[in-house]
């Protein structure tokens, strides 16, 4: 996977959420008021001291009324069509925070196109042990489809193992969380659907 770290830059998230938010002559109290996330972890955001999980940056996308795509596209994105090869994709590291005490990969995997409906991703996820602090909601659907590895997906009450090749599609306004079992980090295609 190419660097990290220069990736992170390149998506500028905490950059573009400050914007909105100045735009929209909103507070860092207000708009933890509209998100539901703490000030000093919006403040962390936007310094780029934090690289929100995509749960988080829905959570701000809706205080902001945008959708999610926003913070995947740039002013000049106008294509139609978007053909990412492989060396292209972005990855962002997601470092633990006041919300986040798991750690995984995400790359979107369709930059370029503005204004999407859906946004589809790969995502690595770490090995560790199950928790509950790990359940997220947020409105929308998602679908998972299982490339490498063996992941342990938990949605409400309901655990299941997914193998590779295993997909499932569900409403995640309900709490579900995922993490990596077995030998190696679990890998997949992830793609959000969510109500602007």
């Amino acid at each position: 996977m190419p660097d990290i770290k220069s990736q992170i830059k390149e998506l500028r998230l905490g950059e573009k959420v400050r914007k909105l938010r100045q735009e929209q002559r909103l507070t860092l109290q207000e708009l933890s008021e509209l998100s539901g996330l703490s000030k000093p972890l919006l403040s962390q955001i936007e310094n780029d001291q934090v690289t929100p999980p995509i749960a988080t940056l829905l959570k701000i996308s809706k205080g902001l009324k945008v959708g999610i795509h926003y913070f995947f596209e740039e002013e000049e994105d106008q294509q139609k069509l978007v053909l990412t090869r492989a060396s292209q994709q972005t990855a962002t590291r997601r470092r633990t925070g006041n919300d986040a005490p798991h750690g995984y990969v995400y790359r979107s995997l369709a930059p370029g196109i503005r204004h999407k409906p859906m946004e589809p991703f790969l995502v690595e996820f770490e090995l560790t042990e199950w928790d509950d602090a790990f359940f997220y909601r947020h409105d929308g659907f998602e679908f998972i489809y299982l490339l490498e590895g063996e992941l342990e997906f938990h949605y409400g009450t309901d655990i299941m193992r997914l193998n590779p090749g295993d997909s499932i599609y569900y409403d995640s306004s309900e709490p579900h969380g995922y993490v990596s079992v077995g030998e190696q980090k679990a890998t997949a295609v992830a793609v959000l659907y969510s109500k602007d």
